[in-house]
């Protein structure tokens, strides 16, 4: 299960590469793609296919034995981003020395000092042009080769830093790319990098959607290896989860739905994001196609979505920053999430459903709740219940060190949720 996860986090360095992961996945165990803005056919039980938004969303679905109108939709929704940094346009910045470094923007809500000191490269999305102006080439891109580096201030010259030091996101966080030796190597150098990879010309590149990546790969740690290390893993651990249940289900009377959105990290309003009508214009056309003519509000009332996204498991230098009694621990299995003032879905109904579903698939369950003191965040399942107003929980696997360059999440969990996952999918 480990190495499972590990090829996916090795594989989708960004949102991009993630849904690429996901679309192949589906592929080579025959789901076919279907396209929103094509018509659809006749739905049997047992079809699987899946429809992409923007080339960072994933939605796949395996119909059910009964209609949706008498079954409902079983889901399970994560999300495909993650913190870091996006490279602005014209990012050549030319500095002493013959120094070129990046101009880039902050994506969330990373902790800065974490990526600091390390080989960096670039990744995302590349337009070209076509003889289409509406419709540019799409290329998904991936410098595998280190190329940057954020190299922080030497203590030297700021003997505090260990007491604490402001980050600047403008001044500080920049990456620097390498040394020219003329002046005019400076200009669209990064377009040339892209150009080189992608294998065009450099006048065809458009524009581009490109963030940063850590470059190491996922390990193992642990004195018995129990412990998977890498970036990304809020939430492609939970994305990995859902993936694996979907394909290691059969078809039930509910159809399955797996949902991968993008821009949870931002607040989800975006096309591709759990804000907008996306999904809920998806089910709405597989519902539309049963006789009758309110199915998929019925539909929606039989439904059951787990909105799966990483939580916080108790940090043991920090304990006193957790709730006293309802602090997850790394590998206790799935962690209910669960707050007073509704930033998360659950309520005692759904959280006794998914502690039935774990129990079903022998998997321990466990509860977390924001030290009253600590305002905590949210997620997807709420922005998902004003679209779609079903019974829901939110939920994830305990972490370590969230929005960390690199997080760290316990490999039995990971099996766990995969069990309990896929046990909801075959109920």
């Amino acid at each position: 299960m480990a190495q499972d996860l590990m090829a996916l986090m090795d594989a989708a360095p960004v949102n991009f590469l993630a849904a690429e992961y996901v679309e192949t996945q589906l592929k080579a165990n025959g789901f076919k793609e279907l396209k929103a803005e094509e018509s659809w056919p006749t739905f049997n039980a047992g079809d699987q296919f899946f429809v992409t938004k923007n080339n960072t969303a994933v939605f796949a679905f395996r119909i059910g034995n009964k209609p949706t109108a008498d079954a409902g939709y079983k889901l399970i929704c994560a999300h495909s981003d993650s913190p870091g940094f996006r490279i602005k346009p014209h990012a050549e910045m030319k500095c002493e020395g013959g120094m070129v470094k990046l101009n880039t923007e902050v994506y969330g809500g990373p902790i800065l000092y974490t990526w600091f000191d390390r080989p960096l490269s670039v990744a995302g999305r590349v337009l070209l042009r076509s003889n289409d102006p509406l419709h540019p080439i799409v290329r998904r891109i991936r410098v595998a080769r280190p190329l940057l580096i954020i190299p922080h201030l030497a203590i030297h010259f700021n003997r505090s830093v260990n007491e604490g030091n402001p980050l600047s996101k403008q001044k500080d966080m920049l990456p620097v790319l390498g040394i020219i030796n003329k002046e005019l190597e400076a200009n669209e150098l990064l377009l040339q990098v892209i150009a080189d990879e992608l294998n065009c010309k450099k006048e065809d590149i458009i524009d581009f959607d490109l963030s940063l990546y850590d470059t190491q790969g996922a390990v193992l740690t642990g004195l018995n290896q129990e412990f998977v290390s890498c970036g990304r893993l809020d939430d492609l651990a939970m994305v990995h989860a859902g993936l694996y249940a979907l394909l290691h289900s059969s078809t039930t009377d509910m159809t399955q739905v797996l949902a991968v959105f993008d821009n949870e990290e931002t607040g989800s309003g975006t096309k591709q994001g759990a804000a907008s009508p996306v999904l809920k214009n998806l089910m709405q056309r597989i519902s539309d196609q049963e006789v009758t003519k309110d199915g998929f509000f019925r539909a929606v009332e039989r439904s059951f979505m787990i909105s799966a996204d990483m939580a916080h498991a108790i940090h043991p230098n920090y304990t006193e920053k957790h709730d006293p009694t309802n602090h997850p621990v790394m590998g206790g299995g799935p962690v209910i999430k669960i707050n007073a003032n509704q930033k998360y879905v659950t309520d005692a109904e759904s959280a006794a459903v998914f502690a039935e579903v774990c129990k079903k698939a022998d998997v321990p369950v466990q509860y977390f709740v924001n030290h009253s003191d600590s305002a905590g965040g949210s997620t997807l399942g709420n922005i998902l219940t004003s679209q779609m107003p079903m019974r829901g929980v939110d939920m994830g696997n305990p972490m370590w060190a969230m929005h960390s360059v690199r997080e760290t999440i316990c490999v039995k969990d990971q099996e766990y949720v995969c069990r309990a996952f896929t046990q909801f999918y075959n109920l």
